[in-house]
């Protein structure tokens, strides 16, 4: 009997290694300091290229800061989050609401207990949050950007784009985490990387190889069933 493309795909060699880095990646938050190769950067930014997008107008653009480049702009987010409110180039959600607040508590608390941080400690809490504008200590962070005209549809070529880059990097060996709070200050990006007015700023990718011995790196998060996400109409 001959199987089903289904029942083939399921069990192919290029669906097992993706099901396997999909499993395994997870979100860096504390680095090695040393920088990547320029050739493993490299070898990343080639196969994230490929991703799908819409009308393949492909309106991702990397800036990617590193060496005294990436300390400016460390120095400049920290300074700046500290005097000012955030001012994103695309609306936060409005409400994390139902399910979607519960895995996002899910998350951070998560988080929390691996750091050893008491729930209702927001001083350590806030700490921890302000890590977000020290990169987490990556050696390399790429500042993901779309043309501003492209609107919603832009953002979500990028937000396919960020995910292949984040799996091209974890069959390399290399930690990286996408951190929608490099958006916060937009002004900042701009200044600091010469990032012009038509691009909107999307996100930032962090990323080095992993510390292996820090207690963020041990922690988690979980998925929700395929069956939850899906509604067949036969």
């Amino acid at each position: 009997m001959t199987p089903t493309a289904s029942e083939t795909a399921a069990h192919s060699p290029a669906f097992d290694t993706l099901s396997t880095l999909l499993h395994t990646r997870y979100s860096c938050r504390a680095f090695l300091p040393e920088p990547l190769p320029r050739g493993t950067i490299e070898a990343i930014l080639a196969t994230a290229q490929r991703t799908a997008s819409w009308c393949n107008a492909q309106p991702w653009q990397l800036t990617i800061a590193s060496g005294a480049t990436l300390e400016r702009l460390r120095s400049a987010l920290q300074s700046h989050m500290t005097t000012a409110a955030p001012n994103p180039d695309l609306p936060w959600p409005r409400e994390y609401r139902g399910v979607y607040q519960e895995r996002r508590r899910e998350c951070g608390w998560g988080l929390y207990e691996a750091l050893g941080i008491a729930k209702g400690d927001r001083e350590a809490s806030a700490r921890q949050a302000a890590q977000n504008f020290t990169m987490f200590g990556a050696p390399h962070v790429a500042i993901v950007t779309s043309d501003e005209a492209l609107g919603v549809y832009g953002a979500v070529d990028c937000g396919a784009y960020v995910s292949n880059f984040m799996l091209a990097a974890h069959s390399l060996g290399v930690g990286s985490i996408a951190q929608a709070a490099l958006a916060s200050y937009p002004g900042v990006l701009r200044e600091v990387l010469g990032i012009g007015n038509d691009r909107s700023i999307v996100c930032g990718i962090s990323f080095g190889m992993a510390d292996p011995a820090h207690p963020a790196n041990h922690f988690r998060t979980t998925r929700a069933d395929s069956a939850s996400s899906v509604v067949w109409r036969d």
